[in-house]
């Protein structure tokens, strides 16, 4: 963990560099010291159905979700959360200067209990040392 996932609207497909934009997320969660490196995941999924506000006007949205492990305290999470948002949002800002858009994200921690992963990225990172 952590899984940086963004959901966006069709109609900004061709506006948003995502490996560009992941680079600079996966970079920034890496060097919090919160995160193993082998367990950042980002990744984008087009929404083709959707309606925003009065359907009115060519409206588009980003809505970005970080899943992060239980086990970090509030602190530790709201301050990467408010220092990733500030990232992403000085990353989409010439685009919001460009066109209408909706801009959100959310932190949310996983459960626990009820939360199974399974990957040998982690070794093979360490064996790069």
């Amino acid at each position: 963990m952590p899984h940086f996932i963004a959901e966006y609207s069709a109609n900004i497909k061709d506006d948003i560099d995502f490996q560009d934009f992941f680079t600079k997320v996966n970079t920034f969660l890496g060097a919090t010291g919160v995160f193993p490196l082998g367990g950042i995941r980002s990744r984008a999924i087009r929404m083709d159905d959707y309606v925003i506000a009065d359907a009115k006007h060519d409206y588009a949205f980003i809505h970005m979700t970080l899943k992060v492990g239980a086990g970090r305290d509030l602190e530790t999470r709201q301050r990467v959360a408010e220092e990733l948002f500030a990232l992403i949002d000085a990353h989409f800002k010439p685009l919001k200067d460009k066109r209408l858009l909706a801009v959100s994200f959310e932190m949310t921690e996983l459960d626990p209990v009820l939360n199974y992963k399974s990957n040998n990225i982690h070794q093979f990172l360490n064996a790069q040392k």
